[in-house]
């Protein structure tokens, strides 16, 4: 989608339809920034350099991000759907089934590429940028855990696993699914093809609903 900016002096004339949304705008900053922070690392990237690349006015920008650590507050939070899909309603499949489609094992290869590529920035930077640590939790990593967390006690109210800690299972599942996805050592070093990492992922989850008692 193009997204137009306004003009940064002419005011807007009475009636004039509006050429795109804030929201559309924001929408639209936000994945062209996921781009450039991915590319050029936190470090590289300015809001300079997104607006350029979203084609609005650093005006704009300005108007819906107020620094450069909001925007990326703001991608991590878009991503957040591409970690684990959920919130979700209960399924009629077996929990190691609903769990391979909540990490989205299966996810077509482009989306994947943008997960991994997302995941192997958010390890790296955090390592060199303590101030985003916070933001990284608060936007990604803790709202994603609760989530799953979440998920985990509905069924085990059900009666379809055991399980005495569902926050330290969320835990577990996320170490382990999102360390197979972005392990240290580079996933091309790690797994020779997506179909191995397919059947490494399956098999954590596997491991894991067996040790839950998991219906």
């Amino acid at each position: 989608m193009d997204i137009v900016d306004e003009p940064a002096v002419e005011p807007r004339k009475r009636g004039r339809p509006k050429v795109s949304s804030d929201e559309d705008k924001r929408s639209h900053i936000v994945e062209v920034a996921g781009r450039v922070f991915v590319k050029c690392g936190y470090a590289g990237s300015t809001t300079a350099i997104v607006a350029s690349e979203a084609g609005v006015s650093k005006q704009t920008l300005y108007k819906l991000f107020q620094s450069k650590e909001e925007l990326f507050a703001a991608v991590v939070g878009a991503h957040r759907r591409l970690m684990l899909d959920l919130p979700r309603p209960a399924e009629d499949i077996s929990i190691a089934a609903s769990l391979e489609r909540i990490f989205m094992i299966d996810m077509d290869e482009d989306k994947d590429a943008d997960r991994t590529s997302f995941l192997q920035l958010v390890f790296r930077e955090a390592a060199h940028f303590p101030e985003l640590v916070d933001i990284l939790q608060r936007e990604g990593m803790l709202a994603s855990r609760q989530h799953l967390a979440d998920w985990l006690s509905e069924r085990r109210s059900e009666g379809r696993l055991t399980l005495d800690d569902t926050a330290s299972g969320a835990r577990m599942l996320m170490d382990m699914i999102l360390g197979g996805m972005g392990p240290p050592e580079g996933r091309a070093q790690a797994w020779p093809d997506r179909a191995g990492l397919f059947a490494h992922l399956r098999r954590c989850i596997a491991i894991f609903a067996a040790g839950v008692g998991a219906a």
